[in-house]
This record gives structure tokens, C-alpha cells and sequence, in this order.
């Protein structure tokens, strides 16, 4: 049973309406993702090499998943993944999700029964298409250390999975990675990436993570030194046995005596550029290293995927505000006036179309849209 097509018009219009207008100008339908009412929230979406479209997200305690045939037309009822304990969400805690091989695989930091007292990085996987899940399988092999609940996931090519989190299992909050072979069942010894001369890294934004064709990870996060909360990358070339010396991305700065909650999104073009989308204060800039950073908007929550050459980037005006969408830097479109936590990824590597998710509150609770640009 696929979701229903959701427009602003309610009632007997919602199958049959037009699309809204708005002053900014026309708003195309999206599709209902996440069933109404239950409080669906921080959705996340990746694409198999079939074209197959995975969107996965939280509800209360529970991580969900839901696959689209159809380039994200329609999707299947949701399918539970699993429940461990109490799930991390929210300011871009919650799930992650990747295609490696023929596993499909869901992470997600939960605390409590099931997880570590405070906060373990959990792995559940599907091998046959999303209608089963094994798991958990824990990812933190020091007890409690991914409390922070912030964490990225990614699939190389070859299949390895790769994980990085905020780690906390010693003073100050540092960055931790592990690998997995087989599709998520296992993971590797715990891998420091980057620990921050001044005693800590951004405390509450989350990493970002991406192999580019060659099999190189690259790792993108929020740092904190002198004071300036800028974002650093690094690459390891090795399988993530060592990682080179972190890099600070743009010229500018962002002095800042506190955490903007707010991290930044990571891919690569055919040439393996690495393309990073991130904000300082309230824009957000796309930069690839060793380059002057360059404007895309005014706004948060940025997010980034590319398909061939062509770069898909997504941000909010503000939380429960404007999702913007653009293409190469283009004048942006508008899909949302009230949407949360959007993320990207591209429908089609060579043919520059993308699919964004994202959240929205209405007063039967929070669900889950998506939309293709």
C-alpha cells in the first residue's frame, strides 16, 4: 500500500488538487512518506544502485523504514526496524541510513535497556529488500561513549560501511569511526579520527562522512579552537587505519561561545572533488578544500548530494520555516513553509535529479514528506 499524495488543500481535494501557490511562488505536491499522527521525525534517504528509494526515521522509541520502486512516486507501508532502549532525536539526532551491497542498513544512538546506560550507536540490517531487520549490533565498543547521539553512516562502492560519531569516552568530545564488512553484523576496533588540541570538538553538531570513487573516506566536522567554531576534513586513504592532518574549510570564521547544533553535508563530483555544504552564522556556503567558500543562501540545516556534476543543496530559512532547493548554485526553489530537518541524495548519478526528505508539524503531529527536483 503506497502513501498518500499530500497537498495543502484539505478534505476531498487532497487526491485531486492542483498545486499551492504562495508569494514566493508555485509549490509542488510532495509525497506523504510516514503514515499521519504518529509523530514521525528526523527522516533520512538513500538511494541502491537499482534505483531503489529508502527513507528511514524515528517515532518515539521506534526507527521505521520505507522503500520507494517508483523514484519516490509512492511508498510502501513503513516496515518497523526496531526499538532498543530510548532513541536519540531531534536537532539531526536520529537514524542514518545506507545501501551496501545487498544489505540495506539503519544506525541509531539509543541509551537505556537495549543500548549502553547512557548512549550506544546501534546497527540494524535487511537483506531481503526491508521486509525483515536483524540486529542490534553495537558499533561503540566502549560502553556508553556515542551518548551525544550525533553520528553519520555511509557505503563505499565495495560495500564497506563506515560510522562516525561524537564520542565521548574520554574528557572532552572527540571523533571516533569503525567499519564494517559484512553488511553491518560486525564492526571494527574504534578508530580515533580527531581529537581537538584545545580539549574538545563542537559538542552538539553532527559529522558527516562519504567515500569517494576511489575508496578514500572522508570525514567533515564542527571544531573548536581559539575560541572559533569552524568546520575541519580530513581523509584516510587507508581503510581508515590512519587519517591525514585535519584541514580547515573557507577563509572566514565563526567565533562563537556556544554550539550552533548545526553540522554540514559532504559528496563528490565524477572528478572526486569533495563538495562540502555547511553553515556560519545564517548562511550557508558550499567550499571544497583548499578554496574560498561561496555563498548558496541565507539559512540553516544545509544538506548536499551530487548526481554526474551537477550539485543538489537543500537548507531552511529557519526550523518549522522555508525548505529551499537549488541546482548548481541556481536561484532557489521553494517545496516547504514549514518543514524540519531535510536531507538530499541524488535519484540518478548521471541524470542530475535528487530526492529531498524532510519533516512537518501540523496539529495531527509530525510526518514525514518527500519531493524530487
Amino acid at each position: 500500500m503506497s502513501c498518500i499524495i499530500r497537498s495543502a488543500l484539505v478534505g476531498f481535494a487532497l487526491l485531486f488538487s492542483s498545486p499551492v501557490f504562495s508569494q514566493v511562488g508555485k509549490i509542488p505536491l510532495s509525497v506523504g512518506v510516514s503514515p499521519a499522527g504518529i509523530n514521525a521525525r528526523e527522516p533520512q534517504v538513500a538511494v541502491g544502485t537499482d534505483g531503489s528509494v529508502w527513507v528511514t526515521y524515528g517515532v518515539d522509541n521506534a526507527l521505521y523504514c520505507t522503500r520507494s520502486a517508483n523514484s519516490g512516486a509512492t511508498f510502501d507501508a513503513p516496515v518497523k526496524v526496531g526499538e532498543a532502549g530510548k532513541l536519540s532525536l531531534g536537532m539531526r539526532r536520529g537514524p542514518r541510513i545506507a545501501v551496501a551491497g545487498k544489505s540495506v542498513v539503519i544506525s541509531a544512538v539509543y541509551g537505556g535497556k537495549g543500548g549502553g546506560a547512557d548512549g550506544d550507536l546501534l546497527v540494524w540490517r535487511s537483506q531481503d529488500g526491508g521486509k525483515s531487520w536483524q540486529g542490534s549490533f553495537r558499533v561503540n565498543d566502549v560502553t556508553g561513549s556515542a551518548r551525544e547521539g550525533l553520528h553519520a553512516m555511509t557505503a563505499s562502492s565495495d560495500g564497506t560501511l563506515a560510522c562516525a560519531w561524537l564520542d565521548l569516552r574520554s574528557k572532552g568530545t572527540t571523533i571516533y569511526a569503525a567499519f564494517s564488512q559484512n553488511g553491518g553484523k560486525t564492526w571494527s576496533a574504534n578508530r580515533l579520527v580527531y581529537r581537538s588540541p584545545d580539549g574538545t570538538v563542537c559538542e552538539c553538531c553532527h559529522p558527516s562522512l562519504a567515500y569517494d570513487s576511489q575508496g578514500r573516506l572522508y570525514v567533515m566536522w564542527r571544531n573548536v579552537l581559539g575560541g572559533a567554531r569552524d568546520m575541519y576534513l580530513t581523509r584516510s586513504d587507508n581503510g581508515g587505519k590512519s587519517f591525514q592532518p585535519a584541514q580547515k574549510l573557507g577563509a572566514g570564521t565563526w567565533f562563537l561561545n556556544a554550539c550552533p547544533m548545526d553540522g554540514g553535508a559532504l559528496a563528490f563530483n565524477r572528478k572526486n572533488d569533495a563538495l562540502t555544504l555547511w553553515r556560519r552564522e545564517q548562511e550557508i556556503f558550499l567550499c571544497s578544500p583548499g578554496l574560498p567558500e561561496q555563498k548558496v543562501g541565507n539559512g540553516i540545516q544545509g544538506w548536499l548530494a551530487v548526481s554526474g556534476n551537477t550539485i543538489g543543496s537543500v537548507w531552511l530559512t529557519q526550523r518549522g520555516g522555508q525548505l529551499n532547493v537549488s541546482t548548481d548554485r541556481k536561484e532557489p526553489r521553494i517545496l516547504s513553509n514549514n518543514a524540519d530537518d531535510p536531507c538530499v541524495a541524488p535519484l540518478n548519478r548521471e541524470k542530475s535529479r535528487f530526492i529531498v526528505v524532510w519533516q512537518e508539524a501540523s496539529n495531527r503531529g509530525t510526518a514525514i514528506y518527500a519531493s524530487t527536483f
